[in-house]
Formats: structure tokens, C-alpha cells, sequence
């Protein structure tokens, strides 16, 4: 969506380094080869567009299989010291090499990519002191589980995360990269490591000898933090690695936190499915070569006390094709195969709900509980399963689970019996594994990257078919218009938690991602509406009312209808609305429907962003107690958002009139700076770059 909206602003070529990273669209099934094979025939439009469209607008393109973006980045481009801003919400992950990565939305990256300046509101700095060393089971995974306990999904708003102390030389570049990636769970804007001696070895591992010695130069003026830099953060978390328990975290959620110890427990009163239906090993945030390794040891640990496979299904991602490849080479993935391992593609997969699932009833909604290194577990996010219960922890407690086959296992103080002869069964205790941070050296694998061109490029063509229903060209949504915002319709009430992933589901919605027309088909689809009776049942969920015809159908239906009717409409939000993904087809749908504004408790940054470059209205309550007070049949009517009356700082009035006549008044905050009041008249920020443009500003 990105590279169509690059497209439209009308520029012969970006205007700073840009690469794009095939890397969603696989889909885990049968294994690395046949799902690779499955996605070059199933999406060879959607491909042969990227690789036309990356040469003609000089940007570099890692083809499908050349590995997840962020580990792709972490091995070529990041560097310590940099600023680098992606179009995935864990883009933070290259806070691991010291540089400060942001997540934001395809418009944001436009304007990056079109030469216009990028800008963020001014993040506040949480400093997490690092004391003492992992011990044991302990994983770097598990300083971000337990910092997703204390700040919660939205307690790093507003935030960058800096980590500093003694305890940040001990860990691994990939081990720090891990922390930064998961970050985007506790909604920070990025997160950071200060140089290190790690990071100088990763770098001359992915041969940037030249750039390690570089920093080298730098560390102390530049790259780590000042001495008494304490006294300078707005607010102090300490950690004590040494002390540092493993956790597992969820499931629905990223930061139901656990220490390990205390997981059977909250297993056994919350009456989740104790039985494990997969286990699986990979995602941006675990998949590492050091990862792998420690998946490797407690596998030869298994294999050698008798246990020769596991007990549940088990699923490995290599993060990189170079990942892959050295894994290959060195033994691992073939002893993780023996073992029953299913190695999948280098690709996110399963993580962001590519996964044809067939151990389990997903039409059905079958409950069962499955556990993962990944970082995100949002209902159904994984397989469209609101059933099944995401457990996310370390690859090494993931491999662990996977030869138990139970939640109510602990390898720290548990055994596994192994059959013997006449029926005598032994016990096995594993030991935590141990791996090494680098592998002597990196095999490159497959070349699956598309280099940016850098002569004219002016002939090139972009391959999009008028006819297909994958890829559409965009259409400028128009200008705002005088009463846009007058006595509009709620469309939905959403109650609890909202990400984006229930604004705009991913999984098989993925291939339509280049197509607004069609994605725009699931909005909402994962929402609670307050306004339905019995509104969590499955039934229900995704469910609004058609003013039209007083019907109850699917949210986006409803939508089309009011629009086709011409009803301006609005949706009532929740706290911290818009968490998760930065995927902007969450702002992209509501907007191509026709709505005109979302007014909630709070917003997550990202998709706060977002719904303002597509010219909506991101609004909060003043007093959150009025998102009580709003009932089914309300109409809605903003003042002071016409022309000059809409300045920043400068509150919102929102006038209700209930469905028996009475009428209140409350008050909205916005966030909208002047420039940003600029998209909203143009009818999205791309319009605006397309004026400027046009003026020649840019």
C-alpha cells in the first residue's frame, strides 16, 4: 500500500533509501519448499508488481524467501547511531545495533520516501537500568516479558525506551534486537540499546568490518549513554538480570505476565486448555542463529536421553535466508527435523496469521492452547481462531514445551518419563541450553535481492492489471467538505480491546492488501459492538446495525450501506484504540467507507497517525466517563472542526441528540498540529504532498 501511495504522489523515484521486503504473503503449511513454491504461483501478480515498481522508483526488493524484514535489516542496513523509520510497528527491532527504529505507517514512509520531512511529537525517555547477567533458563525474551507486565500495552506511549547499566554488555546484538523488537507490545514509539562490544562483533560477523571500527571510534562521545545520564529520564525501571525469571505471557494479550514459577497456577484458576496443540520457533523477534542453537541443544538433550521426538507439532522459522542457510549448513535444522520439526520458510508465517491450520478445528472455533517465541497474541491473530489461547515466551522454553506437551510443565523443576524396557519408564530433566552468540562464520544462501536501480528509469512500466482484484490503483479521497461532521450515525460502539488486527484482520485478508476496494471487506470484523445484545458472542462479534434497513449484518456491510445512502457516519472507541500493527488499511477503511471520525478514550500512536494522513478525525474524550453515556441510535455532531475553528490544543465540542430527542454535550481532545489540520482540508496527507508538490516545495 506504501508503494501505491508513492505511485499516486507522482515522483519519478524515492529520495532516500528505500528497500521493501516480500515477507507476509507465505503461507506455513507443508514445509519451506512447497510453501515457497504455493506463494510464487498463488501471488505472482502481487510480486511481479513489487519487482516492477521497486525498478522503476529505485528501490532496493529482498524477494519472498530472503527472509523477515527486520532480521533482513538487522544483517544489511542497521547501524549504530541511525535513524530508520519502517512500515511494521517492530521496525524498534534495530534498537539492537543501537539504532533508533520507528514504526509508522505506509502515508508516514511516503513522505519520507517523497524528500518532505517526517516528524514525531516529541517522545518522552523511560530509562530501564540492566543489572547482573541471565542466569539459567533465563532469556533476553524474558526482560521484555517481564517490562510488558509492569508498563502494559499502552504504558510505553509516548516513549522511547533506553536501556543502559552494566547488564546491556552482556547480552548479544540478536539477544538486545529480541528486547527492541517486542517493545511495540507496550506501544513505545522505539527502544534502544547503547553501543557495544556485542554489536561490534555482529557487525564484523555480517561483514561491516568498516562500520564496527567506525563506532568503535565514536562509543564513548556519542553512542553510550553520559555519565549521570539517570538523573535525565523521566521516569527509572530496574531489572536485575541475575534475579530475572523466565516468563510466559498471555494469552489474548502480551503483557498478562507470568514468572515461570508461577504459570501452572494461573494455568490450572483460569481454566486454560492445558495441552499444548503446536509449539512454534521463530517470527522477527526469535529467530536468530544463537535462538536456533539453543533449540538445537535441548533437542540433542532430548534425543539423547531417549526422547527422539517431540510430543506436540512443532514449527521452526528461520528468520533469514542467511539464517537458514547457516543453520543448514551446521547441523541444526536437520537434528530439529529428526526431532519432527516442520522447518517453515523464512517468512513472518504463522506470526501474522499465515498459517492453513489442519491439527485443530479453526471453522469451529475448537479451543486448544498453543505456545510460541513470537510477540503478539491477539485473539485469532495466528489462525483465525478465537479458541485458541497464544502463550509467547523464549525458543527455549517453546522447544522445552514442545517434548511435554503441557502447560503445566516446568523445566526448570519437572521431568519427563521415557518408556523403557518392561514398561519401566526413566525420568528426564533438561538443562538450560547453551549456545553460541555468533556461528564462526555466515553462509549467504540464496541471492534473493533485487538491487535498487540507479539509472533512468523513466521507460519502466509497473505491472498492475486493470482487471485484477489484488492491485488498484488509488483514487485521492476528496477535500473535506462543510458539514462533514453534522449529525452523523454511529456505526459501531466498540467495546474492550481493539487492535488493529480486529480493525483489519490479517490472515487470508493479506492478499488484499494491495487492493482497498476488496481489504476494505473486513474492517471492524474483529469488534465488539456494545450497542448488540449478547454482543461478545461469537455471532456478534463484527456485527452493526444498517440504519437502512434495521438489519444486523457484518460491520463493513453496514458501512457500504450508509455510504451508498449517503449517512455520514462516525465509530466510538475504547482505550488505547489501534494497538498492534501499524497496518494502515486501519485507517485506509474507514475512510474509503465513509466515515468521518473516531472518538475514543485513547489511541494507540501509530494508528492515531494514520487515520490523520487518510484526513479523518482521530478524537478523544475529555472525561473519559462520557463513552459510557453514548447509546444505540445517538447522532453526532462535532463543532469547532470547520475551517479556522479546528487549531491545535484547541478542544473539540461534540453535540449528542438521543434517539428520544434530548440532547448533552461533551468535550474531545485532538493532537492535531497546524501543518497536520492541512491533510485533513486536503482530504489526506498525500493530497497535501501532491499540492506541495505541485508548488514545487517539496
Amino acid at each position: 500500500m506504501a508503494l501505491l501511495q508513492f505511485i499516486s504522489a507522482g515522483l519519478p523515484r524515492v529520495r532516500v533509501p528505500t528497500s521493501v521486503h516480500s515477507d507476509h504473503l507465505i503461507v506455513a503449511a507443508k514445509g519451506d519448499k512447497g510453501d515457497l513454491a504455493r506463494a510464487a504461483s498463488d501471488h505472482e501478480e502481487v510480486y511481479a508488481f513489487l519487482g516492477s515498481a521497486t525498478k522503476k522508483y529505485g528501490i532496493g526488493y529482498w524477494k519472498p524467501g530472503a527472509g523477515i524484514i527486520h532480521t533482513t535489516i538487522f544483517e544489511n542496513y542497521a547501524f549504530p547511531g541511525g535513524l530508520m523509520i519502517g512500515t511494521d510497528s517492530h521496525t524498534p527491532n534495530a534498537g539492537g545495533m543501537g539504532m533508533l527504529g520507528i514504526g509508522v505507517g505506509g502515508a508516514d514512509a511516503v513522505d519520507a520516501m517523497s524528500g518532505m520531512p517526517w516528524e514525531l511529537v516529541c517522545p518522552k525517555v523511560c530509562g530501564v537500568r540492566l543489572t547482573g547477567k541471565l542466569q539459567g533458563w533465563s532469556s533476553s525474551k524474558d526482560i521484555i516479558c517481564k517490562l510488558a507486565g509492569i508498563l502494559t500495552v499502552s504504558g510505553g506511549k509516548g516513549k522511547v525506551i533506553e536501556f543502559f547499566g552494566p547488564g546491556t554488555e552482556t547480552l548479544g546484538a540478536t539477544a538486545m534486537a529480541t528486547v527492541c523488537n517486542m517493545s511495540a507490545e507496550i506501544g513505545s514509539t522505539s527502544c534502544v540499546f547503547p553501543y557495544s562490544e556485542a554489536m561490534s562483533r555482529y557487525l564484523s560477523a555480517t561483514k561491516r568490518k568498516n562500520i564496527a571500527d567506525y563506532a568503535d571510534t565514536f562509543k564513548q562521545a556519542l553512542l553510550v549513554g553520559d555519565e549521570g545520564c539517570d538523573r535525565y529520564y523521566d521516569e527509572i525501571i530496574e531489572i536485575d538480570l541475575s534475579t530475572l525469571e523466565p516468563h510466559i505471557n498471555g494469552p489474548f494479550t502480551p503483557d498478562l505476565a507470568h514468572p515461570l514459577s508461577q504459570f501452572k497456577q494461573h494455568v490450572e484458576k483460569s481454566s486454560w486448555p492445558p495441552e499444548i496443540s503446536c509449539s512454534l520457533v521463530g517470527s522477527c523477534t526469535n529467530s536468530s542463529y544463537e535462538d536456533l542453537e539453543k533449540v538445537r541443544d535441548l533437542v540433542v538433550q532430548a534425543r539423547e536421553a531417549g526422547l527422539e521426538r517431540t510430543k506436540t507439532r512443532f514449527l521452526v522459522s528461520p528468520g533469514s535466508e542467511q539464517i537458514r542457510a547457516t543453520a543448514e549448513e551446521g547441523g541444526i535444522l536437520d537434528t530439529l527435523r529428526r526431532a519432527g520439526a516442520v522447518i517453515l520458510s523464512n517468512s513472518c508465517g504463522p506470526c501474522v496469521g499465515q498459517w492453513d491450520r489442519e491439527d485443530v478445528d479453526v471453522k469451529n472455533a475448537e479451543e486448544n492452547s498453543i505456545i510460541s517465541s513470537f510477540n503478539r497474541n491477539f485473539t485469532g491473530r495466528h489462525d483465525s481462531n478465537p479458541a485458541t489461547h497464544s502463550f509467547v515466551t523464549s525458543p527455549e522454553l517453546a522447544a522445552a514445551f514442545a517434548f511435554a506437551g503441557n502447560l503445566m510443565f516446568n523445566p526448570m523443576t519437572d521431568d519427563i518419563p521415557i518408556p523403557g524396557a518392561q514398561g519401566v519408564s526413566k525420568k528426564f530433566r533438561f538443562t538450560p541450553p547453551r549456545a553460541a552468540e555468533l556461528p564462526a562464520g555466515f553462509s549467504p544462501g540464496a541471492d534473493r535481492f533485487q538491487p535498487p536501480v540507479l539509472s533512468d528509469t523513466s521507460e519502466l512500466e509497473v505491472n498492475i492489471l486493470p482487471s485484477s482484484d489484488r492491485l488498484q490503483l488509488l483514487t485521492p479521497f476528496d477535500g473535506w467538505q462543510v458539514g462533514k461532521a453534522c449529525s452523523m450515525n454511529i456505526l459501531i460502539k466498540v467495546r474492550g480491546k481493539c487492535t488493529t488486527d480486529h480493525i483489519s484482520p490479517a490472515g487470508p485478508w493479506y492478499k488484499y492488501r494491495g487492493h482497498l476496494e476488496n481489504i476494505s471487506n473486513n474492517m471492524l470484523l474483529g469488534a465488539t459492538n456494545d450497542f448488540l445484545a449478547d454482543a461478545s458472542s461469537l455471532s456478534m462479534i463484527g456485527k452493526a446495525t444498517d440504519p437502512v434497513d434495521g438489519r444486523i449484518k457484518p460491520v463493513p456491510q453496514a458501512a457500504r450501506s450508509m455510504k451508498s445512502a449517503g449517512i455520514r457516519w462516525c465509530i466510538i472507541g475504547d482505550d488505547n484504540y489501534g494497538e498492534g500493527s501499524s497496518r494502515e488499511h486501519a485507517a485506509l477503511e474507514p475512510r474509503y467507507l465513509g466515515g468521518v471520525a473516531i472518538i475514543a478514550k485513547s489511541f494507540a500512536r501509530i494508528h492515531e497517525t494514520n487515520l490523520k494522513k487518510q484526513g479523518m478525525l482521530p478524537l478523544m474524550f475529555s472525561d473519559p466517563a462520557d463513552y459510557g453515556k453514548i447509546q444505540k441510535g445517538d447522532k453526532i455532531t462535532l463543532v469547532d472542526v470547520e475551517d479556522a475553528d479546528l487549531r491545535p490544543r484547541k478542544q473539540v465540542t461534540m453535540e449528542v441528540v438521543t434517539l428520544q430527542g434530548s440532547r448533552w454535550t461533551a468535550k474531545l481532545n485532538h493532537s492535531f498540529e497546524a501543518n497536520q489540520i492541512e491533510w485533513l482540508r486536503a482530504g489526506s496527507a498525500l493530497n497535501h504532498i501532491k499540492r506541495v508538490a505541485l508548488r514545487g516545495e517539496a
